[in-house]
């Protein structure tokens, strides 16, 4: 007897719908300019950053092994001057790029991973738990989340884990917002409750039917919380309370100004991690406001 041959399995055809949707959200993406403009400056950023260490010689930032006078202006050596210890203040901005990048995405991960959470149960379940819980994040809300930030690191003590924990349980409660109301609006829809007159239970309703439901204006916010999480990194490191011997763009900028560098005309040592923060940022807005409008479709229209 022969082995049967086997049977190439094809796509079904809800993965073509999704591949098509796919290439119709990436078109409707790339007539975005400002968003295809912020996308380019962000793979460009993350790409010098994870790359840093391929490119560029890591003892370049070590104090002991500085080879460049202090505060020493831009030229041909140094493009961008030198720090206090003789530094290569371009080497510290690639650099710094990693920890600012890693902390900002991944505070904006747990942020929005507690908010989706937390938002989707008080929207389905709703009762006297989910009240409890909105009352929890009202409290969060009204708060300053930088001040329970700063709070938060100095009672656990600084270092890069510490601000991602601060910045991450501290920002939440706007995406639980955004995830209830977009969760009560899809449990309002007929084919919910279809799905429950079938049998389907709350794990079928949730995974199947809200939070895909839910997916679309998650990523938005995503994008969007990256920004503000990595101001928030730079705030808290500037302030201190960041790990004393990671470099990133706020411990550049706490580190130059208490080196002397505004006193001293060092320009070249405040302007490059500020403008980097604020490049960064102002691409993740770009790009989220550009999605935004592709998978909103009244922004779309408009």
């Amino acid at each position: 007897m022969t082995a049967p041959e086997p049977v190439e399995r094809t796509p079904g055809p809800a993965w073509a719908r999704r591949r098509a949707a796919a290439r119709r959200a990436w078109g409707e993406f790339t007539r975005h300019r400002a968003g295809v403009l912020g996308l380019g400056v962000l793979v460009l950023v993350i790409a010098l950053a994870a790359l840093a260490p391929l490119i560029t010689d890591a003892d370049g930032v070590d104090v002991t092994r500085a080879t460049g006078g202090r505060l020493e202006p831009p030229g041909g050596r140094y493009w961008l001057g030198t720090d206090e210890s003789g530094r290569s203040v371009l080497l510290l901005v690639l650099w710094g790029a990693r920890i600012s990048l890693l902390v900002g995405l991944s505070a904006t991960l747990l942020s929005i991973a507690i908010g989706t959470v937390v938002g989707i149960l008080t929207g389905h379940f709703g009762g006297w738990g989910s009240a409890l819980l909105m009352r929890l994040t009202d409290f969060f809300l009204v708060l300053p989340s930088l001040v329970l930030a700063i709070a938060l690191s100095t009672v656990i003590g600084p270092g890069v884990g510490t601000i991602v924990l601060a910045i991450g349980v501290t920002s939440w409660p706007s995406a639980a917002r955004l995830v209830r109301a977009q969760t009560l609006g899809v449990e309002a829809r007929p084919y919910i409750e279809r799905s429950r007159a079938l049998g389907g239970g709350h794990l079928h309703v949730i995974g199947k039917h809200v939070l895909p439901g839910v997916l679309p204006l998650v990523l938005v916010n995503t994008t969007l919380a990256v920004g503000t999480a990595i101001v928030a990194e730079s705030t808290l490191a500037f302030l201190g309370l960041g790990d004393p011997v990671a470099i990133s763009w706020g411990s550049m900028l706490r580190s130059a100004s208490n080196s002397g560098a505004v006193t001293a005309g060092a320009w070249w040592y405040l302007v490059p991690p500020g403008l980097a923060i604020a490049v960064v940022v102002l691409a993740f807005t770009l790009c989220g406001r550009a999605m935004e409008s592709v998978l909103n479709p009244r922004l779309r229209e408009r």
